[in-house]
């Protein structure tokens, strides 16, 4: 299920995504990096069933390991670290991240081609939007 995701993803467009980060506490000045951005986002397996997701930029390159369903560490671009969990609900990759009492998800699904990221703060919703390479 999670091999529709496999690929690389260019992003197109990034709504509200200075209000999440404000809502993650994020600082003025990484957040003005982060606003002008635009990461590709890798997805791959490897043989022993571990997802690898990679998100590149000329500003900073992050990268996750995981199975689906198993807790792990996570430091995220903005340099937070959080206690991660991916899962798969209803067709959608769904990154919980829970970190000093706080919690986000991001939920990314594949929708008329183009994979889309929302990304839920509390009230606060940014969704990204990607295309795949070809």
């Amino acid at each position: 299920m999670v091999d529709k995701f496999v690929g690389t993803w260019r992003m197109i467009s990034s709504e509200n995504f200075d209000d999440y980060m404000k809502a993650l506490g994020v600082g003025f000045a990484t957040r003005q990096v982060g606003n002008r951005t635009k990461p590709n986002l890798i997805v791959s397996l490897d043989d022993q069933g571990c997802v690898c997701m990679k998100s590149q930029s000329t500003f900073r390159t992050t990268e996750i390991k995981f199975k689906l369903n198993e807790p792990f560490d996570e430091t995220t671009a903005d340099d937070r670290k959080t206690r991660t969990v991916m899962s798969l609900e209803n067709g959608k990759l769904v990154q919980k991240q829970t970190w000093d009492g706080k919690e986000t998800s991001i939920e990314r699904e594949i929708s008329d081609g183009k994979l889309v990221a929302k990304c839920v703060m509390g009230d606060v919703v940014a969704v990204r939007t990607y295309v795949k390479d070809a």
